[in-house]
């Protein structure tokens, strides 16, 4: 980037830069800094190309294989966005581990940082394996960028994630988001981003379960009310329902023309792409995806207690066709701005709803059931990665 001159030669340059981002934003427990991180490639469906104008042709396995620059660039600044997710999400969550309500769960969040930092150093591996000079400055800069300082790509990583109710939920709709991220580019025309996929899903997989069952715990436990818990669901979907993108996107279309990322359901969707509407199209299965768990949450929830539900795809969005509009979040329907300004007070989590979650987690033992016969994270914390092609 002009003006920006790389610290980093090799991937262990890159490796040292890494070991200070840990330490300088605290999060390098000793399970952490213990922790062997490394490369891993899993196995690809098919080495031909799966769909767009390079369709049956053989995937590329270096940027010299792929036909045009701008091609490349586009390649580079998805892998660039997927990598700083990653680190920032491990930046959101950094002051969680001691108000752990378990020792599992502390365990558990441990885990989901080691293998977000990890699905980082992956991504990072590709920039500096194959992007040249370029790939190093991005590679560099993913580690210089703050969450917390608003710096990071994507708005929704850069809010706080500061208890409880905002990592379970966080875990099981924004990682969800990230596992429908992964699996559209498992299917790309780039190889070694596809053989990158397989393990990350893996291990994504963890993180979205934490989430889930954390959730479910709680309305289980019955201790936090229906309309608080609903609050932290339209917070965290309705970023989610942003993170696929802009409506009518030019960089969704010609990712697909070129084979760079696919739809979710590519394999199985023998119906042509709808150029127009990629990201908008895979937000629709996101949220199906997304009711269908809510509904479980309702066959545990307290009798007499509103039913959750998820968020309408119109409410609270920052880009689209939808951004900045005012819209119920149940319902959809339109409201004015008066109407809008009470129903944000109503339906979004507020500074006294933050405080009294907190008094409730404070006070209350039992806000949140149980975690029972569950293995310990990290006994099975290699099980994903037995069969992965270690570089």
């Amino acid at each position: 980037m002009p003006g920006k001159v790389a610290k980093i030669g090799t991937f262990s340059d890159w490796i040292g830069l890494f070991d200070e981002w840990r330490k300088e934003i605290g999060v390098n427990r000793d399970e952490i800094a213990e922790f062997k991180f490394d490369t891993l490639f899993g196995a690809i469906e098919t080495e031909e190309i799966q769909f767009g104008h390079f369709r049956g042709r053989r995937k590329w396995e270096n940027l010299r294989q792929i036909p045009t620059q701008q091609m490349r660039d586009a390649l580079l600044n998805m892998i660039v966005y997927q990598g700083d997710t990653e680190f920032a999400s491990v930046e959101q969550q950094r002051h969680l581990f001691e108000t752990a309500p378990t020792d599992w769960d502390r365990r558990a969040i441990t885990r989901v940082m080691i293998e977000e930092m990890r699905h980082g150093w992956q991504m990072c591996a590709l920039l500096i394996d194959h992007f040249g000079y370029s790939g190093k400055v991005e590679a560099q800069k993913m580690l210089e960028r703050r969450a917390f300082e608003n710096k990071r790509l994507l708005g929704a990583f850069n809010v706080d994630v500061d208890n409880w109710m905002d990592f379970f939920t966080y875990t099981d709709f924004v990682d969800r988001d990230g596992k429908f991220q992964l699996q559209m580019l498992k299917y790309s025309a780039f190889a070694p981003l596809g053989r990158s996929m397989s393990y990350m899903l893996r291990e994504e997989a963890f993180h979205m379960g934490t989430g889930n069952d954390g959730l479910r715990r709680i309305v289980e436990a019955g201790v936090i009310p229906a309309w608080l818990i609903q609050k932290y669901l339209n917070k965290w979907i309705s970023c989610s329902y942003d993170l696929f993108g802009t409506d009518h996107s030019s960089s969704a279309h010609w990712a697909y023309v070129w084979g760079i990322k696919g739809r979710y359901d590519e394999p199985k969707n023998d119906k042509q792409a709808d150029l127009d509407d990629l990201n908008d199209y895979n937000r629709h299965l996101y949220r199906d995806e997304v009711a269908g768990l809510i509904d479980r949450f309702n066959s545990v929830l307290k009798p007499g207690e509103p039913k959750l539900y998820a968020p309408d795809i119109k409410f609270n969005r920052a880009i689209g066709r939808w951004a900045s509009q005012k819209y119920h979040a149940q319902t959809g329907e339109p409201l004015d701005d008066k109407a809008y300004e009470q129903h944000l007070k109503d339906y979004m989590p507020s500074a006294e709803d933050k405080k009294l979650l907190l008094d409730i987690i404070a006070n209350e033992k039992r806000w949140i059931a149980a975690k029972e016969g569950a293995r310990d994270p990290f006994e099975t914390i290699a099980e994903p990665r037995k069969s992965a092609i270690n570089l």
